[in-house]
């Protein structure tokens, strides 16, 4: 009974070194499959991706910004002096012409200005008469007794020449001849002398004049300035047009300077365009463009480029060409397109969600069983909606250009549907 006992607990405890030995064994193949067992990819639905296709060929270089449209001539209307906005003669929309009136301002000590300048005007215009009477009188008596000597001087010159012919004769005395000779010199000095007072006098009448006409210019400059404050209260548009902006309200006080209106020709308008400043270099004058006025396309070209960036990005003027799309007015908000160049034979695709120009970024390609397989691409020049392949992709593929962040640990992603 004992050796049989023996046998069975022998058989037993093979049997557990047997089974403990297979146990190990299937459990080091697990740990060794589970090892080797690569992720399952994520999947996507297809549809809910943006796929494109790598082609070779042309590829329009363009540059897009926000916008609006504004009035090729504008005018600012300011006031000229201080004063009470009365009136409000016409509303913004309204049509204007050059002597059309929009605002009536009030300015009292204005209007007793002006009345005070124009009587200062009148009390120099006659003093200046005054003057000049006083002065042309005293000129006349000049001129009188210049022709008085000149007239004395005239007859001893005659009587000399008597008196001399008469003494060769022997009809006469010597001594007379000689007084004829003596009145006849003194008279010729007088008459110089007198030459010169009347050219003075002349001359004197003139600078006297000049200091006279200027006061009365004074007072006149002042008066025409007043009255051209005062008719500025009466503020008009100055040109055909419409008007804008009536930036104050009835009431409201004004200084020299205050803008008080604008004025345009709405059917004069451009473009003025905010293009990012990475993408502005390569903006000039000259290239054409395209604006989008949400109610049509008209076509355009750059005219300006302004030289200082503001807020990230450089305003850039566009002329419109041909005929305005209905609803085109000023401030109206646009997109516009500038074409920079057209690449030939070049590889492209649509632009990815994240990719600058001459960047190296990380794409997904689709394969045969799909699956998308993330490559290394050299991106090149870019477009508004296309960018140029340098290196990484081939002509044919199609990539995922939808964003892709959320996969960026997986090296594959499984499209369905």
């Amino acid at each position: 009974m004992d050796v049989k006992r023996e046998g069975v607990v022998e058989a037993k405890r093979r049997k557990r070194i047997l089974y403990g030995a297979l146990g190990a064994v299937a459990l080091a193949l697990l740990t060794y499959w589970l090892w080797q067992l690569e992720p399952r990819p994520p999947s996507v639905s297809r549809s809910s991706v943006y796929l494109g296709t790598v082609e070779r060929g042309e590829m329009l270089r363009q540059v897009r910004g926000p916008g609006t449209l504004v009035p090729e001539e504008l005018r600012w209307i300011s006031s000229r002096t201080s004063g009470r906005v009365e009136r409000r003669v016409v509303l913004p929309g309204a049509e204007v012409e050059p002597d059309t009136v929009i605002l009536e301002l009030s300015n009292p000590e204005l209007e007793q200005e002006t009345e005070d300048a124009q009587l200062r005007l009148r009390q120099a215009e006659a003093n200046f008469n005054v003057r000049k009477t006083d002065f042309e009188r005293e000129l006349l008596n000049e001129e009188a007794e210049f022709a008085r000597i000149e007239a004395e001087f005239r007859s001893a010159v005659l009587q000399k020449q008597a008196d001399e012919e008469l003494l060769r004769e022997g009809l006469v005395p010597q001594i007379q001849a000689e007084r004829s000779r003596l009145s006849a010199d003194q008279l010729e000095k007088r008459f110089a002398l007198a030459k010169d007072r009347l050219d003075f006098a002349h001359r004197a009448l003139e600078t006297k004049l000049s200091a006279e006409r200027a006061q009365l210019d004074q007072a006149r400059a002042l008066y025409q300035l007043r009255r051209s404050q005062l008719e500025g209260l009466d503020v008009r548009a100055g040109m055909n047009g419409v008007l804008q902006e009536v930036p104050v309200e009835e009431g409201q006080q004004v200084t020299p300077g205050t803008n008080l209106a604008r004025v345009a020709q709405p059917d004069k308008l451009k473009a003025e365009l905010r293009i990012a400043e990475t993408q502005a270099k390569d903006v000039t004058v000259g290239q054409p463009a395209k604006i989008d006025t949400r109610n049509g396309v008209i076509d355009g070209r750059v005219i300006r480029i302004d030289p200082a960036v503001q807020n990230g990005s450089v305003t850039v003027d566009v002329a419109l060409i041909g005929e305005l799309p209905r609803g085109a007015r000023p401030d109206l908000s646009v997109d516009g397109t500038i074409e920079l160049e057209r690449l030939t034979d070049v590889l492209h695709v649509g632009r990815p969600a994240y990719g600058q120009a001459n960047s190296l970024i990380s794409l997904y390609r689709l394969d045969d069983d799909n699956t998308a397989t993330r490559v290394r691409v050299q991106l090149g020049r870019t477009s508004v909606t296309t960018v140029e392949i340098v290196e990484g992709l081939q002509q044919g593929d199609r990539v995922i250009l939808s964003d892709t962040s959320q996969w960026e640990e997986s090296e594959k992603i499984r499209l369905e549907g």
